[in-house]
């Protein structure tokens, strides 16, 4: 069992009394995400994570929660994009922001081993090459898909939503979504701006085949930082 710091335990201690104290959560959500903010103690700006725990089986394909949702205030990172186009869809990527344009010439790189970028959009009309390197891609969660808005002639918008801050998001085998909201340096207004975005956009994904308590338990921390578990039920009311 791996042993925990000195700043963790420290950290972890202040957490604590906060939440034996009532102000952890003394302005709902918000305070929670205060709290977990006021615990980062790393001389690097942490990133602010999220986990949420649903009711549901995503065993089931009926249960399966996945989206995408464009962050208020992005997550605090350069996004690189790269698209792959032909034509004049090729300068509507450049124009739109796009890091790298091409198709043929993109798909030998990738094949030769380059993923210097983040996000890659397509064009349906060129998937046909793109799939060809889709066991490269994939893995790594860089394919372009259809779901998720990135398989589209609208490029411009879609490049435009990526470096924005649209994040993708997808419940794994435990039923559990992780994602990140941000930086620390964000505080806690815009943090919770993100927050808010991101479970408006889980509850709406809700399966109509998913029965009882849909958002189980949700949990905020930084990257070095101790985990802040939030009430549900406070949440519950605060999304109504």
């Amino acid at each position: 069992m791996s042993k925990r710091g000195k700043k963790y335990l420290s950290a972890k201690s202040k957490l604590q009394k906060q939440v034996e104290s009532g102000t952890a959560n003394e302005v709902a959500l918000n305070g929670y995400i205060q709290t977990a903010v006021d615990a980062s103690y790393a001389r690097f700006d942490e990133s602010v994570d999220i986990a949420v725990r649903l009711g549901v089986d995503p065993r089931h394909a009926d249960q399966m929660v996945r989206g995408t949702v464009v962050l208020p205030n992005g997550i605090g990172k350069e996004v690189t994009v790269i698209v792959f186009a032909k034509g004049e869809k090729e300068q509507e990527a450049l124009e739109a922001g796009a890091d790298y344009v091409g198709n043929d010439e993109l798909i030998a790189k990738i094949k030769d081993g380059w993923f210097q970028f983040d996000k890659a959009v397509a064009t349906p009309d060129v998937m046909g090459s793109v799939g060809k390197i889709g066991r490269l891609l994939g893995p790594r969660g860089l394919m372009p898909n259809k779901k998720t808005g990135t398989v589209t002639f609208d490029v411009t918008r879609a490049v435009e939503e990526l470096k924005a801050g649209k994040i993708e998001f997808r419940v794994e085998k435990a039923g559990i979504v992780h994602a990140t909201m941000g930086k620390v340096s964000f505080g806690s207004e815009k943090l919770l701006e993100n927050v808010t975005a991101f479970l408006e956009t889980i509850v709406r994904l809700k399966p109509v085949s998913s029965k009882g308590v849909y958002i189980k338990g949700i949990a905020i921390s930084t990257t070095m930082g101790p985990c802040v578990k939030i009430d549900a039920n406070s949440v519950r009311e605060f999304m109504k």
